[in-house]
């Protein structure tokens, strides 16, 4: 499955993607860095009607937000995680199996703790105002 977004559809794509993966609740996005990973995941707590002031979690590695539903959603950033068992001891292992919605960054920085289950993103740069997201969805 794929889809293309620029500036202009992201949160219609977004839209689309939260729909079409209602189901999963953690959405592993791998992409080069300056891809758009943080702005896809922005867009997509945008539709989710979160209020929270939406960044990347470089440096706590775990942001927590409510969505308009007042469900909790979850924005990792493993970029500085040097192990899994760093990740376990941040916490991340937890968050993955609250239940809650996850959008993480770097998941291959602790690949071995996501669950079964797990949606993978997959970000290519077309060219400067378009970006391709492949997504592979578990069987």
């Amino acid at each position: 499955m794929q889809y293309v977004f620029t500036q202009q559809n992201i949160h219609e794509v977004a839209s689309e993607m939260l729909q079409q993966l209602k189901d999963h609740r953690v959405w592993a996005f791998d992409a080069a860095m300056g891809s758009g990973k943080t702005t896809f995941i922005h867009a997509l707590c945008d539709v989710l009607g979160v209020r929270d002031a939406v960044g990347s979690p470089t440096f706590s590695i775990i942001n927590q937000y409510q969505s308009a539903e007042g469900k909790t959603v979850y924005h990792l950033d493993l970029y500085r995680i040097k192990d899994e068992e760093e990740a376990i001891q941040a916490g991340v292992e937890d968050v993955l199996f609250s239940g809650e919605l996850c959008f993480v960054e770097w998941p291959g920085k602790a690949a071995d703790l996501f669950p079964g289950n797990t949606v993978y993103l997959s970000i290519d740069v077309v060219d400067t105002n378009t970006r391709r997201i492949t997504v592979q969805v578990p069987k």
